[in-house]
Parts: C-alpha cells; structure tokens; sequence
C-alpha cells in the first residue's frame, strides 16, 4: 500500500507540473503569435507572425508548419497530462483508504474498493 501512495503522489504531482508546463507554453506561444518558436533563427527575413514564416537559409529547420504542428501536438498532451494526474490522484486516494487514513477510511468506502 505504500508503495501505491509513493507512487501515484509522485505521478501525481509529475502529470500536474507537466500539464501546468504545457498550459504556459500553449498560452506563451498563442501570446507572441509562435515568434518564440523560431527564436533560434537570427534571421531579419522572418515576418512577425511565425505561421507566415518562410524556410530560410539562416534557420536549420523548416518554420513554415511550426506553430500549427506545436498547437496541434501540445493540446492532447496537455490534455492527456491532466487526465493522467487526475486518474493518479485517485490512485493515491485509493491507498489512503487501504491504509485507513483520511475522511473516507472508516465508512463504507474501504469495503466498495
């Protein structure tokens, strides 16, 4: 049961920084219209809206797709992340109540799991 309770708590609160991570990146980078995206390209081709952004000889990756593809894959995990922290909360609830600790420990809730 313990090993339960460590272990769901640290996924817990990993999931929970991972997801509160994605969610300021997500805002971050809607904030400056994806310019944070294409910081390593030192380039005064660049417009100022990084979805117009053209590849240039200055950047060592193609920035014409960046910000659409970092939206499109950074909304599920950020979805994903939370779902994750929420399913290992319950987790970490289940083993209180394993170990008869907490609000739910001494009614019915230990005999229902």
């Amino acid at each position: 049961h313990w090993t339960l309770l460590s272990v769901s708590l640290l996924n817990c609160l990993l999931s929970t920084a991972c997801s509160v991570g994605l969610a300021l990146a997500i805002s971050l980078t809607i904030h400056s219209r994806g310019m944070h995206l294409v910081m390593g390209c030192n380039s005064s081709a660049l417009p100022a809206d990084a979805r117009a952004a053209i590849a240039t000889n200055d950047c060592p990756f193609n920035t014409t797709r960046i910000y659409d593809t970092a939206l499109a894959l950074w909304f599920p995990s950020m979805v994903l992340a939370a779902t994750e922290a929420v399913l290992s909360g319950r987790c970490c609830l289940v083993a209180l109540i394993f170990r008869g600790i907490g609000p739910c420990a001494r009614s019915y809730g230990k005999e229902q799991v």
